[in-house]
């Protein structure tokens, strides 16, 4: 009797990237907003498969959810764009500028040079989000 195989068995990030003919799912980081200083849940991943390029993908509702129909996605390289899905003005802003502050982490987490827990050392949150920063009326 066959084991069913875990959708991460054989991708080990600190051993380098995936093989190219690895077929699994590489793990997915979903970033909460009291992470990232967002007011939206962001979702980043290693590259896999891919033949896109590195990008964030953001829930469209504010909040702690992801729901992967209801996504905004946006290239992080060479700056910081919308590639689908609406977002607000201001939403997007924020995105952006995070995206911006952590592309180092999200490039090196894409090519699997570091791992999920790596990423989340390294990840910076939006300098409006740091504790005792001044809020908005």
């Amino acid at each position: 009797m066959r084991r069913a195989r875990a959708a991460t068995e054989g991708y080990n990030p600190c051993s380098g990237p995936p093989d190219a003919t690895t077929t699994e799912t590489p793990p997915n980081a979903n970033l909460f907003p009291c992470t990232t200083g967002l007011p939206v849940t962001a979702w980043v991943s290693p590259r896999g498969n891919a033949r896109h390029d590195v990008r964030v993908k953001v829930n469209m509702t504010h909040g702690n959810q992801m729901t992967v129909s209801n996504t905004a996605v946006l290239g992080v390289r060479p700056t910081p764009h919308l590639i689908a899905g609406q977002s607000s003005a201001e939403d997007q802003r924020a995105v952006s500028e995070w995206a911006s502050l952590n592309t180092d982490a999200f490039v090196a987490y894409w090519e699997g040079r570091i791992d999920t827990v790596q990423l989340g050392q390294a990840l910076k949150q939006l300098p409006s989000a740091q504790p005792g920063s001044a809020s908005a009326p």
